[in-house]
């Protein structure tokens, strides 16, 4: 009998995500079952220094690192990450054997007094950890005061009251995934607040070599999601950046085309890029890399590749 050992962080939205994925593989691959699939809570840096601005650790990876070093190790043979926490580089040990089909992309609002794009207009104070999220809702209305929050989804509702903050500001993914959707004042339109690259997505890590896992995560993968992901992953890459780039990318694929958006802010913030490319699917990397460079011509000197 075929034993697997799935790694994630312990938050409760990774332990959501893991059962999703569990759940998937139990359908989909007759020789697995409940017995055979356990599960290891990882603490990472991302999770350990939560009162420093990941920036100033080493940026989103840190939520991933010590989960790849396990895999690399064989300490655990799948590990589970939210896609827009991952390098964009690959360990060239390991690969993404699955990405779960996408759940809702948007951006939402945890508030109980902003219901309405117009309640934004007042001056108020919202609380987030991103860079794209502060420049995209400066964009809506330069007043609002953006105050840095980290932590995981829980933790930041609860600092919401405690804080005496307007609301804050969070991936509809997570919040419906933790079942939080009453919490929900305000969901975004992407043309009024583009998502990150991979925002939605889960995506399943494996060793490159283990054709077995390969395999089981081969029958839960979504084909459209991948492709969007893809894309997606090839505009970040040619932007570069860390941390504190503020881009936002988007692909949407109808039935063989692609449509990609993308959005980047100048390093000062006061300035932000758009551009949309459609193509066929069998183009998406090729697209995302058109749209990266597209970007970087149209911001010039008011971005610096890092």
């Amino acid at each position: 009998m075929t034993k697997i050992t799935i790694g994630a962080r312990g938050s409760k939205l990774s332990i959501a995500y893991v059962e999703k994925v569990k759940e998937l593989l139990i359908q989909r691959n007759k020789d697995l079952n409940k017995k055979n699939i356990h599960f290891k809570a990882i603490k990472t840096s991302g999770d350990i220094n939560q009162n420093i601005k990941l920036s100033e650790i080493g940026g989103k990876k840190l939520f991933c690192k010590e989960i790849e070093e396990k895999l690399i190790k064989k300490e655990i043979d799948i590990a589970v990450h939210s896609l827009k926490d991952m390098e964009t580089e690959e360990d060239d040990k390991l690969i993404i054997g699955a990405f779960v089909k996408r759940n809702d992309f948007r951006d939402v609002i945890i508030s109980s007094k902003i219901k309405t794009l117009g309640d934004l207009q007042r001056k108020i104070v919202i609380g987030s950890s991103s860079r794209r999220r502060e420049l995209q809702l400066k964009k809506i209305n330069k007043n609002i005061s953006v105050k840095s929050m980290r932590g995981n989804i829980d933790t930041r509702v609860k600092k919401l009251e405690k804080d005496k903050l307007d609301g804050i500001i969070l991936a509809a993914a997570g919040v419906k995934s933790l079942n939080l959707d009453n919490k929900i004042g305000l969901c975004f339109k992407i043309e009024e607040v583009l998502p990150a690259a991979g925002q939605g997505i889960i995506a399943v890590q494996c060793n490159k070599n283990n054709n077995t896992i390969k395999s089981f995560l081969r029958n839960i993968n979504d084909r459209d999601t991948e492709i969007c992901a893809r894309s997606e992953r090839a505009t970040l890459e040619v932007i570069g950046g860390d941390c504190e780039t503020a881009v936002g990318c988007l692909a949407v694929v109808e039935n063989d085309n692609l449509k990609l958006t993308a959005q980047l802010f100048s390093d000062t913030g006061l300035k932000s890029y758009e551009f949309e490319m459609m193509g066929k699917t069998t183009e998406a990397v090729k697209i995302g890399k058109s749209v990266g460079e597209e970007l970087l011509k149209l911001a010039g000197s008011e971005f610096k590749k890092k």
